[in-house]
Order: structure tokens, then sequence, then C-alpha cells
């Protein structure tokens, strides 16, 4: 399908969302190198520095590179940095759940576009929240959780509407990619921002672009074909067509029928009751209640649940401590820390684009969708984890440091046409509220990981990277084994519609 058509064009601005909603959460992976005293790991409350002469951050030998006069910088030991890092978590866990339910409530457009807004303004203020103290700066980072998990689980509503299903893998990879693309755009232009205006300046522009682009969102995102007013007739059609066993619903416990006209539905003309163009759809007087017990006993909806926290306790780990790795590893400056612990996302991006497209080419050959789905998701993980298992115990250079970290990383986007878009296989008609319920589980690692790293880095110097890498690989690979054993990709019995019949 043309690149140039509307659901696409759906696609790429959600892609920018996340974009730039991941950009403003990785923004601190690249800033902490300028914002912490690497000289001193004594934790004080509230230790803001100016780099005055007689600090230890602004000596040249103590520091990673030149920055900016009057830039403060802060005692933060690594354990107090896991848990800042964790602290953009804690929103993470409960607003999924929220959003997505809201989202199919009242529109994915609402919930993220405010979300959104809310988001970029928390991180405009990031640098005056530090300034005032650790817990006024964690409690910034909070409500700037609050609102990128409302983006994050909030979204997938659209394409329960805008998503025919042979198009979803790439729709959905064209969509979360920009997470990859934002988390590629911030370390490569961080390190420069801080070494040229300053650490602040990282936050002020990616917060203030974040609240110009809400602006355009609210423009051009519509909740479903019907309501956008610019779709071409054609693709109204076609998309409707395609979702037609969601839209045709009946229940023989009320015999109301209601008419829609062809101008406001798009949808095809009614062959069963009239010779207008109409259709026509027999609904019930109320939506069925979720079936809460009946999900909590879903092995394959718990799979994808296991196999994302793996898989995200491996995302966060390479978002996270990239920088910080490389910095260990090689004692480089700002700028060049920048490039090389963004080229890994850089690939990721690419490989997450195509990765949708090759499962959606893969499915006009069929191959069984669970199949494409395990496929997908074994890529995303087990070459990723095996990689930087190794890692430590290789002789550090440049050329196999980064050739294990830009395989690990880019492969790792494999898992955005496996289990992020599984729950629109086996559970359409609850995926909104699902895939948030997913998210806020998966997002349990989020808070996690970094905690547990920062412990594990700040108790044992000489080898805790080994313990980060082993640890990963332990949960990363349990996950990837619960799910190729209990994944499935069909539409699950709990999931149907109850009294379904024909026109």
């Amino acid at each position: 399908m043309s690149l140039c058509s509307t659901r696409y064009g759906i696609a790429f601005t959600m892609h920018m969302s996340n974009f730039i909603t991941v950009a403003q959460c990785t923004v601190l992976n690249i800033t902490i190198v300028a914002m912490v005293n690497s000289t001193d790991h004594r934790f004080q409350f509230n230790d803001s520095t100016e780099g005055l002469p007689g600090d230890s951050f602004g000596d040249p030998n103590n520091a990673p590179d030149s920055l900016p006069a009057g830039v403060p910088v802060y005692n933060w030991s690594p354990q107090i940095q896991g848990i800042i890092f964790s602290s953009l978590s804690y929103g993470l866990i409960p607003m999924p759940f929220l959003s997505g339910y809201l989202a199919g409530r009242v529109g994915t457009k609402r919930v993220v576009g405010v979300s959104l807004f809310a988001t970029s303004l928390f991180t405009m203020f990031a640098p005056l929240a530090a300034e005032l103290g650790l817990v006024s700066f964690i409690a910034t980072r909070i409500g700037q959780s609050i609102g990128q998990g409302s983006v994050l689980g909030g979204q997938h509503a659209l394409w329960e509407k805008w998503g025919p299903p042979h198009e979803r893998s790439r729709l959905c990879s064209i969509s979360l990619s920009g997470m990859i693309l934002g988390s590629f755009t911030t370390i490569l232009l961080g390190g420069m921002i801080c070494q040229n205006l300053g650490w602040p300046f990282a936050f002020y522009i990616f917060g203030g672009i974040g609240c110009v682009y809400c602006l355009l969102w609210f423009v051009l995102v519509y909740d479903d074909p019907i309501s956008h007013p610019w779709i071409n007739i054609t693709e109204r059609k076609y998309i409707i067509s395609s979702l037609a066993n969601q839209i045709h619903v009946r229940s023989p416990s009320i015999s109301r029928e209601l008419c829609q006209p062809l101008d406001f539905s798009g949808s095809l003309r009614c062959r069963s009751h009239c010779s207008n163009p109409y259709i026509c759809v027999q609904v019930s007087p109320c939506k069925q209640p979720l079936p809460i017990k009946a999900m909590l006993r879903s092995l394959p909806l718990w799979s994808i649940c296991v196999c994302g926290f793996g898989h995200q306790w491996l995302m966060i780990t390479l978002m996270v401590y990239t920088p910080t790795y490389i910095n260990s590893v090689f004692n480089i400056n700002m700028r060049d820390n920048g490039f090389l612990s963004a080229l890994p996302f850089l690939v990721a991006w690419i490989t997450g684009i195509l990765g949708g497209q090759l499962a959606d080419f893969l499915l006009t050959k069929n191959f069984r969708l669970v199949t494409v789905r395990k496929a997908a998701t074994f890529l995303g993980n087990f070459p990723s984890s095996v990689l930087l298992v190794v890692l430590p115990y290789i002789t550090p250079s440049y050329i196999t440091t980064m050739t294990f970290l830009i395989l690990s990383c880019g492969l790792s986007s494999f898992c955005h046409s496996g289990i992020y878009i599984n729950v629109l296989d086996i559970a359409p008609r609850h995926s909104s509220f699902l895939t948030g319920a997913t998210r806020g589980f998966i997002f349990i690692a989020a808070i996690l990981t970094p905690t547990v790293n920062g412990f594990l880095l700040h108790q044992d110097p000489e080898f805790g990277w080994r313990n980060v890498f082993l640890l990963l690989s332990a949960i990363n690979l349990s996950g990837l084994i619960t799910y190729l054993i209990f994944g499935e990709a069909v539409i699950q019995d709990w999931a149907k519609e109850r009294k379904l019949t024909r026109l």
C-alpha cells in the first residue's frame, strides 16, 4: 500500500509522538555524565555546585571532558543515580492500564495529546527541580512518567480502527520505531548540547519541541477513519471492510437496527435489508463486560507479559547504561560518547521498520501468524542477550565493543513485530485495554532495572558489568522460553463475541 495514504500518515505522526516521548525519557541517560561529579560518590541531599576552580569536577584530569562554566553538578552515587533513573518509571506501571481504558472510551487523540503536552512541560522544568533538590527532581521525574505512561499505553487503540490485519505489523513497527529514533537522536545530540551549551539546555530543547508538536498532533490525528475529514473515500472503504468482523455485530436479544449512511461510515452498501447506500448493524444496548477472570487465566496473555518484561529489562539496560558503559571502558569526551552511544539505536531504528515489512511479507507467503510472531520475538531477544553476556569477557576495543553493542541493540527491535503487537492477534476486541495492561506489567522492569543495576555496579566496581549482563540474560531468556512455549496468535475464546451472526 502507498506510504502516502492517510493510515500511514497516522503511523508516522504516532512515530514522531513516540520519538519525542522517548527522547524526553532518554535525555537524562546522556546528561547524567555531565550532571554528576564522577570523582565523589558521597550522597548529599542537595549538593549543587557551580564548577568553581576548587571543585573536583572542574579538574580536567577528573572530568570526562570540558563543560561550560557555571553549569551545576551533583554528588550522586551510582546507587542514587539508579533511583533517579527508576523514578521515571513509577508512572509507567499504572498509567498504561488507565490510558488504554480511557483511549477506548474518549479516544487516543485526547489521551495522547494531553499527556504529551504534560510530559513536555515536566521535561522543561527538570533543571529547575534539580536545583531545588533531589526530592523535587525525583518528583518531577515521576510527574513526567505519568504523562509518558499515558502516551505509551493509550496509543494502541488507534490500530483497532486504523490497522487492517495484514498491515498491522508495518503500521505498528513504523509507530514504535519512533522510540528507537528518539533514543538515537537524544544520545547523539545530547552530548553536543551538554558540551557546548550545558546539560540544562538538553531538557529545554526536547521539552520545547514536545510542546510545539502537540499543536500538530491535535490537527493531524483522528481516532478513526470515519471522523477523518481528509481521508480518501476508497481508503476509508478499504479499512472498514477489512475490519468488518469487528463492525458487523448482532445480538438476538434486541431487534433494533441502526442504519448509518455511506457518507458517514464510508462502509459498503447494505445487502440484506435495503437497496439504499446504508449499512445495517444490530447491536446490544450495552457493552459486554471485560472477562477479567478469563484474562488472568490466559497463558498466552501471561507469556506476552513475561517475555515483554524480559525484553524491557534488556532495552532499559541498553538505553540507560550504554553511555555510562562506553565512558567506563574508553573514558572519552561527551561529544564522542554521544556519537558512539547513538550508533546502536540508529541501527535498531532501521531494523525495527524493516522487521515490520518482513513480518507482513511472510504473512503474504502463507506463513502461520504464530510462527512469524515467535520468530520475530526470538530474533529480538536471544542474540542480543548472548552478545551482551560475552561483551565484558572480550578485550575492550572500539571495533569489538561497538560491534557487539550495535548488533545487540539493532536486533532487539525485531520484537516490535512480535510480542508487542501480539495482543491484537489474540484479543482484538479488548486490545486497547490489554495493551495498556501488558505495558503496565512490562514497565515494572523499567523501575527494577536501574535500581538493581545501580546496586550491582555500586557493590562490585570490578565485576559489576559482568553481573549486570548475566542477570539481564537470565531474565530475558526465561521470558523468551515462556513465550515460545505458551505464545499463541489466534483469537482466544474469551475474546470472541458471545453472540455473533451474519446480517
